[in-house]
Parts: structure tokens; sequence; C-alpha cells
């Protein structure tokens, strides 16, 4: 009986240390890659949106898994995977 206790406080502080883990590190990052895909899904015509690299684009024309965007007044159009897609500005 005296081993089994003694298992158990050994393994609680473990227990312990990964529910601290869970709660502060692996679940936050859930719910923002959640979030983010919700925003992907989300974008149309007309949004205007932020690379990886910085650029600030206008969607023309959402597509399964690129974007094609355009960069300037001139009407520049090119094609960005959804993967580089930062976040969508809100005006």
């Amino acid at each position: 009986m005296q081993g089994s206790a003694s298992l158990l406080s050994s393994l609680l502080p473990l227990v312990v240390l990964f529910a601290i883990f869970y709660f502060l590190v692996i679940r936050p990052q859930q719910k923002q890659v959640k979030k983010h895909k919700e925003m992907l899904d989300a974008l149309k015509k007309g949004d205007k949106i932020i690379t990886n690299g910085g650029l600030i684009c206008e969607v023309v024309k959402p597509e399964e898994d690129s974007i094609k965007v355009k960069l300037n007044d001139e009407g520049m159009i090119v094609k960005v995977s959804r993967d580089f897609i930062s976040k969508k500005i809100d005006e």
C-alpha cells in the first residue's frame, strides 16, 4: 500500500506541470490557429490584408489554396499562398 502512495505522490507534480503547460501554452496556441484559419476562410473580394513579408494588398479573388491580390493602384495582380497571409486589416 505504501508503494502505491509513493508512486502517486511522485506522479502528481508531473500531472500538475502538464496541466499548467497545457493551459498556458498549448490551448492558447490552438485558439490562435483556429482564429487565423477562420479569418482566411472569411476573406472576400475587397478585403485588405498584410502578408508575412509586410505587403499590404487588396483581395481580388479568393481561391482554394491561394488568393489573387492587387498590389497597387495600377492593378498589378499576383497570387499569394494562403500560408503567407498574416492578417486582415479592419478599416
